[in-house]
């Protein structure tokens, strides 16, 4: 699910994204030259494991459950780049519009990527998080979805891949890293509205 804009909103909407997102992140930093360096980031998805990563030169700092494109509708594979970020989107399909809140399918954040309608939100449905249950986007709880937006960019690539391979194994093997716990809310916070 995408939220759609005009040509001029995505323009503007992705113009404050970049300067907002460069400000809050926090990458930029001059060099003893006066340089500006940016240390990029890759979140690498595995449609199997149902396991979204958020690796820093080879590094993984975090790694999120996430829900994955449904058999009929399933997410793509391949390499793309975050080219869009959106705080509380509006969600718009046709015959349809859902402004920000609770009952929005985008959830509070959404980055999009350089495949046309294909993107990383957060859900109106977090029960679906660890299922094949989207429309070929891959969803986080709310919660997650908004600290996964504070540490990425546009720019920053996504990886998204169907079958383990050894870097699949390496990154989401279960203690391969102690430091990087994954979010996951207990049972019991999903059940009461936690974790969305």
């Amino acid at each position: 699910m995408k939220p759609a804009y005009g040509e001029a909103q995505w323009a503007g909407a992705v113009a404050l994204a970049l300067v907002f997102g460069s400000l809050a992140w926090g990458q930029n930093s001059p060099d003893a030259n006066g340089q500006t360096s940016r240390t990029r980031r890759e979140v690498v998805v595995s449609i199997p494991d149902r396991k979204l990563a958020v690796l820093e030169n080879g590094t993984v700092l975090r790694i999120f459950p996430v829900a994955v494109g449904a058999k009929n509708s399933p997410s793509p594979t391949g390499e793309f780049e975050i080219v869009h970020r959106l705080t509380n989107p509006t969600y718009y399909h046709p015959g349809s519009v859902i402004p920000p809140g609770k009952a929005n399918p985008l959830g509070p954040r959404w980055l999009g990527l350089n495949k046309k309608g294909f993107g990383i939100h957060g859900t109106n449905a977090p029960r679906s998080v660890g299922e094949a249950a989207s429309h070929g986007c891959i969803r986080l709880r709310n919660r997650d979805v908004v600290e996964l937006y504070a540490m990425v960019r546009a720019g920053d690539m996504v990886k998204i891949c169907s079958q383990r391979d050894a870097e699949m194994a390496r990154i989401f093997r279960p203690g391969s890293n102690p430091e990087s716990l994954v979010a996951q809310a207990s049972p019991r916070a999903v059940a009461n509205g936690a974790g969305q």
